[in-house]
């Protein structure tokens, strides 16, 4: 038999995942007139909002978009949650 520890209360903190590779945001846009949607986009939106200005120009009256942003998450333990310890590197 294995003995298991249970926290039954632990301060957690959540911020945007800042990790190598991992993009502050996507972006993309659909239009609600006829659902054509834009390519996805990492870290800028310019590309989204100019394709959205170019559709309405060949399409007037498609001037509804919906607008989607991904953030990335991370959960980390905060100081005097046990998992910190855990999580800190061997010296």
């Amino acid at each position: 038999m294995t003995v298991r520890t249970v926290i039954k209360s632990a301060e957690w903190t959540l911020s945007h995942d800042t990790g190598e590779g991992v993009p502050r945001a996507i972006y993309s846009a659909e239009c609600l007139n006829c659902g054509r949607q834009s390519a996805a986009v990492d870290n800028e939106s310019l590309p989204v909002e100019v394709w959205a200005l170019k559709h309405t120009g060949l399409n007037p009256q498609h001037r509804e978009f919906k607008l989607t942003t991904e953030l990335f998450w991370r959960v980390d333990p905060a100081p005097g949650n046990p998992y910190r310890e855990l999580n800190q590197p061997e010296t």
